[in-house]
């Protein structure tokens, strides 16, 4: 195998390793909206059902961020994270629970997803500085 088609290969490698943190940061964030919304059905952890759902989402947002953030950044990871489970939980809530969702926070809502998405398109993903030491 000559030098170029083996760094050809390491650059193949770390771009699917960045698609695959990514991939797991948003379920993450989807984790995060569920998280969000269950802690508000569980009403202060009375409602047994929302409780244990409260309970699985926290533990599988805290270990899927920490999975995407072998790859991604933290900042950028943990802004993303949290974007995500703001403007879901925003939007969520409105649905499940009928919160209010007026046009000004709708307006910033947008804002934080184009954030996101922004920092998306930054990369925010470190190469060989988060190796396994």
């Amino acid at each position: 195998m000559s030098a170029q088609s083996g760094a050809a290969v390491v650059t193949e490698e770390k771009t699917q390793a960045s698609r695959r943190a990514w991939g797991i940061l948003l379920f993450a964030g989807v984790c995060e909206i569920a998280f969000a919304v269950s802690t508000d059905g569980s009403r202060g952890f009375t409602n047994l059902p929302w409780s244990i759902a409260t309970v699985i989402a926290a533990a599988a947002t805290i270990f899927t961020l920490s999975l995407a953030l072998r790859t991604i950044d933290v900042g950028v990871g943990y802004a993303v994270w949290t974007g995500i489970g703001a403007s879901g939980a925003a939007i969520f809530g409105a649905i499940i629970f009928g919160e209010s969702l007026g046009p000004l926070r709708i307006l910033f809502l947008a804002v934080i997803i184009a954030g996101v998405i922004s920092l998306k398109l930054t990369g925010g993903s470190t190469d060989s500085a988060k190796s396994d030491d």
